[in-house]
């Protein structure tokens, strides 16, 4: 679980939090259960090295706000429209009994154990994240599925999975696919049989000498043609 230092912000105009933010930190927020939201200020080279984590939105985190742990999940972030620098975030507190709609990832293991990728299959990912409904403190950090044994032709769908009895996924009502290992994509073409190749080489030296023969007649027919239209030499005076 990754953690994070806060510090509390009693930041109240739109200048102190520019102030805030011109010092290199951003300002957040925590709210959620009994206790009253807090305004805190994190590091944003900090938060910036936790965003290119791509489940950060759906990982819980060890906020230490003045030295005072407490777990929260990432909820919001946002960005400045020119620099694309993030300037605020929302994190939901964790307590017992909140329930939240969160996107979890996929996470496929044992690629290199599945004779069906082993023969050239392909691992069509339909849903690299599913949607589900949680308490908060069961959120589950990724969706695993095992590629031991898998052959190409087999499916995964959401029922394959184990989860907890409180997690289900908002999709109802179907038991939708995650992935599939299908066959081949790209087929390697067929030689041509020799037979076919010295059949096609014979009607090409036909066609060739087909083409000669017929020039060498219309030239001979051309001279001929010359011939009678050319008057006899003693007939000029």
């Amino acid at each position: 679980m990754n953690s994070l230092d806060a510090n509390i912000r009693d930041t109240k105009t739109k200048g102190e939090l520019n102030s805030l933010r011109n010092n290199g930190n951003v300002p957040a927020i925590i709210y959620g259960g009994e206790a009253q939201n807090e305004k805190i200020s994190i590091s944003k080279k900090v938060l910036k090295s936790l965003i290119e984590n791509e489940n950060f939105l759906s990982s819980i985190i060890t906020l230490n706000v003045d030295g005072k742990p407490q777990k929260a999940l990432p909820r919001e972030i946002k960005y400045d429209i020119i620099s694309d620098e993030p300037i605020h975030v929302d994190f939901l507190r964790i307590a017992a009994g909140i329930k939240v709609r969160i996107e979890v990832p996929v996470k496929f293991l044992n690629h290199e154990k599945s004779p069906g990728l082993k023969r050239g299959g392909v691992l069509n990912i339909v849903r690299r994240k599913v949607e589900l409904k949680c308490p908060s403190e069961k959120i589950p950090e990724n969706l695993v599925i095992d590629l031991d044994g898998v052959d190409i032709g087999e499916s995964f769908k959401i029922s394959s999975i184990n989860l907890d009895s409180e997690v289900t996924p908002t999709i109802q009502g179907r038991d939708f696919v995650i992935a599939t290992l299908a066959a081949p994509t790209v087929m390697k073409e067929p030689e041509k049989p020799a037979e076919d190749e010295a059949a096609e080489g014979e009607g090409t030296e036909e066609a060739v000498a087909a083409a000669a023969e017929g020039g060498e007649k219309q030239a001979a027919e051309g001279d001929k043609k010359e011939g009678e239209n050319k008057k006899p030499a003693e007939e000029k005076k």
